[in-house]
């Protein structure tokens, strides 16, 4: 089973690669599949590549609930 995790673009470089954070740990991931992300935007992020733009409200519910989990 596969996990998407929330998380918040920090930085955009080319208008492709986007420097994410989670709990303060950053990686850059591909924004081929969602060109119209912006800096700010919570993402889920599966496989090195953004596959959907959250709401802040459900990102934040979702990092929540893995966070009480603690599975993160």
């Amino acid at each position: 089973m596969c996990l998407a995790i929330p998380t918040k673009i920090v930085k955009i470089e080319n208008n492709q690669i986007a420097e994410v954070d989670l709990s303060g740990v950053r990686m850059k991931i591909s924004l081929a599949l969602l060109p119209e992300a912006k800096i700010g935007d919570y993402v889920l992020v599966h496989a090195g590549f953004a596959i959907n733009v959250l709401s802040d409200e459900k990102a934040k519910e979702t990092l929540k609930i893995l966070s009480e989990l603690d599975i993160q």
